[in-house]
């Protein structure tokens, strides 16, 4: 296996484990790259009834949609992410060919390069940015999908952690818009223990000082490295720490607490401090039992899914744990729950070993009625 520098690894979260652990490849079998877009809805409403005269959404594609409309598939973003998040499944021996789908990479509000609070002028900047929810973002890419890009139907939608959230968001919000959906490391609503978890995050970035309720004038870096070590302590899994597992992506020598201040030092390299807790907070209040019709009945909305569903959480995530799967999973008709048995914890859902990466390219592929791939092998 390739080594990595701990610079690598502390950009986890912008496109985790698809550039982390790629294998190297051989001439002529570059990774296809995104062509990036930015689609603007006027006027938009938002779910806590604030509009925003502009709201940007950034996105990237691969491939073309076909005559026939039925080839296209969405992967929406997760956290903090860009369009180029879903590497570990596009390309070379992996379940997406462009050549064959038309891949939809969107980006959530709030990454800073779709609308957010580092990018929006007043009355919104900064703290005064609206909480968007996922609700929110899927109905921006409907709009997208249905009056920018003529895609009318979906293939399926394919999500990984605030990804698989969105998937889940949209079998219900538009339950005969897509034939599957995929969701790995991620659930259809955020529970108390989640939402303790992701206050804590963002409490211990605003009790810098210099965090002055959200107008700083410089980004607050020590609020900005006490989030960053305790979402990390959250990322793996215990298992993985004890058996130092990290040490599989780093030089020789390294040690312990050389990893542990890369992660303080470059967890999300750049992020702006309002951006950050905008979408953990776009995380913590997702539930589909909130969609308008159902009242808050999670077990409604989740009876109403027609898609068939891929239920992929990590065995040993700590973000959105598989006991959380396992009780959602009996409310949907078509549920397929099939836990990634890893160590790696919440990325495993993003190939986060090698392993990983081959299980999850070949059981989606196999879910999608496409040739089974043998991603990572040589």
């Amino acid at each position: 296996m390739m080594k990595f520098s701990r610079r690598m690894v502390g950009l986890v979260f912008f496109i985790f484990a698809a550039a982390l652990l790629a294998e190297q490849k051989p001439a002529g079998q570059a990774e296809p790259e995104p062509t990036e877009h930015v689609f603007v809805l006027e006027n938009f409403h938002t779910e806590s009834g604030v509009v925003l005269p502009e709201a940007r959404l950034v996105y990237g594609t691969y491939g073309h949609l076909d005559a026939a409309g039925d080839n296209a598939v969405l992967l929406p973003s997760h956290y903090m992410a860009n369009m180029h998040g879903y590497g570990w499944l596009i390309g070379p021996g992996k379940v997406f060919d462009p050549a064959k789908q038309y891949l939809i990479c969107t980006e959530l509000f709030g990454n800073g390069r779709s609308s957010s609070p580092s990018n929006t002028a007043e009355p919104f900047h900064g703290p005064r940015f609206p909480v968007m929810t996922i609700r929110d973002n899927v109905r921006a890419v409907h709009e997208l999908l249905t009056t920018k890009l003529g895609v009318h139907h979906l293939m399926a939608v394919v999500g990984f952690s605030m990804g698989a959230q969105q998937a889940f968001q949209w079998a219900v919000s538009y339950p005969d818009f897509m034939d599957r959906i995929v969701a790995t490391s991620g659930t259809a609503k955020t529970y108390g223990h989640g939402i303790v978890r992701l206050e804590s995050q963002i409490t211990a970035l605003e009790t810098d000082p210099a965090f002055a309720n959200g107008d700083y004038k410089a980004e607050p870096e020590k609020g900005i490295e006490a989030f960053s070590l305790v979402w990390t302590a959250w990322l793996y899994s215990q298992p993985w720490w004890r058996e130092e597992l990290w040490k599989t992506n780093e030089p020789a020598g390294t040690t312990l607490a050389q990893v542990i201040e890369e992660y303080k030092k470059n967890f999300i390299p750049g992020g702006d401090a309002n951006d950050i807790i905008l979408q953990m907070r776009t995380w913590e209040t997702q539930d589909v039992g909130a969609t308008p019709g159902f009242g808050g009945d999670l077990k409604k909305a989740l009876g109403s899914i027609h898609a068939r569903v891929l239920y992929m959480p990590s065995a040993t995530d700590m973000y959105f744990p598989v006991t959380d799967a396992e009780y959602e999973a009996p409310m949907i008709a078509h549920c397929t729950l099939m836990p990634i048995p890893s160590l790696w914890g919440h990325p495993a859902g993003a190939g986060a070993s090698p392993a990983d990466e081959r299980f999850l390219n070949r059981q989606i592929a196999i879910f999608l009625g496409l040739p089974a791939p043998e991603a990572g092998e040589k």
